[in-house]
C-alpha cells in the first residue's frame, strides 16, 4: 500500500491538469478513454469526490500522461516511493507502443457482462469479465486467461501474490463467499 501525504490528492491534481494541457488539452473523457477507465471515475477523483487516494488510478495518470515522478514525488511518504515507481512502470509497460495495434473498443468484439448487486441496502453495477465469441474463459490456457487481464486486475494480483499464505486464504474465503453468494441469486458472470 502506497502512503500519501495529507495534502497528496490537491497538488497531484493540480499537475494532472497541467499535463492534460500540455498533452493537447485532453479532456476528462478523453484522458478516462486512453487510460481505459470509467468517465464518472475519472470524474470523482480529478473533483476531489473521492474519500481516499486510488494507488492505481494515480500511477495509470503517472504514467499515461507520461508525468516526471520528480513533480509528485513529495506526496509520497519515503517508504512508498519504490512501490509507486515499480506500479508506474507496469502501467507504462501496458501502454501500447506505435508498433502494437490498437486495443479493441468497444463492440468490437468481446462484450462486458454486467450485474446488479444489492449491498447493504444500496445497488450497485459491477462489471465482469468478457465473453469471447465461440471460445469460453474454460477453454483458455492459464497464460491465455493472464493476458486478458486488464493491468488493474494484473496489478491486484500482483498484491495477492505478494500476500502471505495466512492472508492470501483470507482473501480467497471471501472472494469464494461472494461467488457463492451471486450463483445463491441466479447472477451470472
Amino acid at each position: 500500500m502506497i502512503r500519501f501525504s495529507p495534502d497528496f490528492l490537491e497538488n497531484f491534481l493540480a499537475v494532472v491538469r497541467k499535463y492534460m494541457q500540455l498533452r493537447g488539452g485532453l479532456t476528462q473523457k478523453d484522458l478516462s478513454e486512453k487510460m481505459n477507465v470509467g468517465i464518472s471515475t475519472m470524474s470523482r477523483f480529478l473533483n476531489l469526490k473521492t474519500s481516499n487516494v486510488d494507488e492505481q488510478l494515480v500511477a495509470n495518470l503517472i504514467a499515461t500522461l507520461e508525468i516526471p515522478l520528480h513533480e509528485i514525488i513529495d506526496g509520497v511518504e519515503e517508504e512508498s516511493t519504490e512501490t509507486l515507481k515499480r506500479l508506474v512502470q507496469f502501467y507504462k509497460e501496458q501502454r501500447p507502443t506505435d508498433e502494437e495495434p490498437e486495443a479493441p473498443r468497444p463492440g468490437d468484439g468481446p462484450k462486458k457482462t454486467n450485474a446488479t448487486i444489492n449491498v447493504g441496502g444500496r445497488k450497485q453495477q459491477m462489471p465482469f469479465g468478457e465473453a469471447s465469441a465461440g471460445i469460453t474463459r474454460t477453454e483458455l490456457s492459464m497464460r491465455e486467461k493472464l493476458e486478458t487481464l486488464s493491468p488493474r486486475q494484473k496489478a491486484y494480483l500482483n498484491d495477492f501474490l505478494n500476500l502471505d499464505v495466512n492472508d492470501r486464504d483470507l482473501i480467497v474465503d471471501l472472494g469464494d463467499s461472494i461467488f457463492r453468494y451471486f450463483r445463491q441469486r441466479n447472477i451470472q458472470f
